[in-house]
């Protein structure tokens, strides 16, 4: 059977290859490689093809030609690579794999720092929110960036969101003459020209400790910015989530987010879910805005409109929590009933026997199952003599499950 050997270069030229790599080289018929590659062999007596044009072109040159096929790759072929593609054309049997260092790998050593903790993402075919996403939810992070998401279109959309707590290492044209590495941080990174071959590493700093120290679940309600009232209390929060059942991949949808109170502790229980906190009023906006930043929220994202008009742009949620309907809470709900995915759950937080009746009667009628439970809150008034409760206006949590 013939095979197809798909070899590594390092970053040092020929002199990075192993002596088997080339022996393996030395005896191919056909050099597959872009021509930066194929210009290190410079002596090879076979036919080089370049691969840098149509993939499908290319499958089919390796599906029909005689005799041993190399095809070079950059560093790892399994590492944001070739191997990747090569492997959804052909058997696993038919491809063999010799890996040499990557430009990551490279870069942390030339960094000295340890990088078996890191987290690695390439930008291709990536919108810089979702790769901003990707980096706050990590505290060290190795980025391969191309022209779109550039080290400065990241940082700027980490910047925008209050995120700056990185130090930044650009790490440019490795293992050639023009190699520069730049020691910066987030901040900084807008004001640096990147070449187009880097590697960005985002090591977080002083955020991993104010993180470390704050609560999963049950921030004060002191904490966030809000108008004063126009929040969900903290122990009637924490019987909210618990009755949303959240998961960490899921899609939550919180309309009329206020505070973003909810949003913020959502987050934080799922890390790899996605939060769309949605408020019309402006200045609430900016008090979610404000908060987002203060505690880091990683997968909050602020959509400005009037429900239920500016839902249709969303993806469907798995839950949804209505904290505030603006009058509109049928034609939410109409909405929702049509967009919220099998098996999927609503908690609305009614705070009149309006609101509550109204909830209840559309989605019994639609068929979901309702559970309505009474939250009654008193604290004590730490500011006086005697210990005496101070009672606030229940609320009532009516958890809806679509059958």
């Amino acid at each position: 059977m013939k095979k197809i050997y798909v070899i590594g270069a390092g970053v040092e030229g020929q002199e990075g290859f192993s002596r088997r790599a080339l022996d393996i080289i030395g005896q191919a018929h056909v050099l597959f490689g872009r021509a930066r590659l194929l210009s290190l062999f410079p002596d090879f007596p076979g036919e080089k093809i370049d691969i840098d044009q149509d993939f499908s072109e290319v499958v089919n040159r390796l599906k029909t030609c005689e005799g041993p096929a190399v095809v070079l790759a950059s560093g790892d072929p399994l590492f944001f690579g070739i191997g990747r593609q090569l492997l959804r054309n052909f058997r696993e049997d038919e491809l063999e794999f010799v890996p040499n260092v990557s430009s990551v790998q490279y870069a942390f050593a030339k960094l000295g720092l340890p990088w078996d903790d890191a987290v690695f993402l390439s930008c291709k075919g990536h919108e810089p929110e979702d790769v901003a996403d990707r980096i706050i939810a990590s505290d060290k992070v190795a980025l391969l960036t191309d022209a779109r998401n550039t080290p400065a279109v990241i940082a700027r959309e980490m910047l925008e969101r209050g995120h700056e707590g990185y130090a930044a290492y650009l790490c440019e044209n490795l293992g050639t003459p023009q190699e520069r590495i730049v020691r910066t941080d987030v901040a900084g990174l807008p004001a640096e020209p990147a070449a187009p071959l880097n590697v960005l590493v985002l090591v977080k700093q002083y955020e991993a400790l104010a993180e470390a120290s704050r609560p999963v679940l049950g921030i004060a309600d002191e904490a966030f910015s809000a108008i004063k009232k126009q929040i969900t209390r903290e122990e009637v929060r924490a019987v909210t989530l618990a009755k949303l059942r959240l998961c960490q991949d899921m899609v939550l949808w919180d309309i009329g987010a206020g505070s973003g109170s909810v949003s913020i502790e959502a987050d934080r229980l799922m890390p790899d879910g996605r939060v769309y906190a949605i408020e019309q009023n402006e200045q609430y906006q900016r008090f979610i805005r404000e908060n987002l930043r203060k505690f880091h929220s990683r997968h909050v994202t602020v959509v400005e409109g009037e429900a239920p008009g500016c839902l249709e742009r969303l993806p469907d949620p798995d839950r949804v929590f209505i904290g505030g309907s603006g009058g509109s809470l049928w034609a939410i709900l109409s909405v929702v009933d049509q967009r919220l995915a099998a098996g999927g759950r609503i908690v609305v937080n009614a705070i009149t026997l309006d609101t509550l009746a109204a909830a209840s009667e559309f989605l019994e009628n639609a068929g979901y199952r309702v559970e309505v439970t009474s939250v009654n809150i008193a604290r004590t008034r730490p500011a006086t003599d005697y210990k005496m409760f101070e009672a606030f206006n229940p609320v009532f949590v009516l958890v809806a499950d679509k059958e």
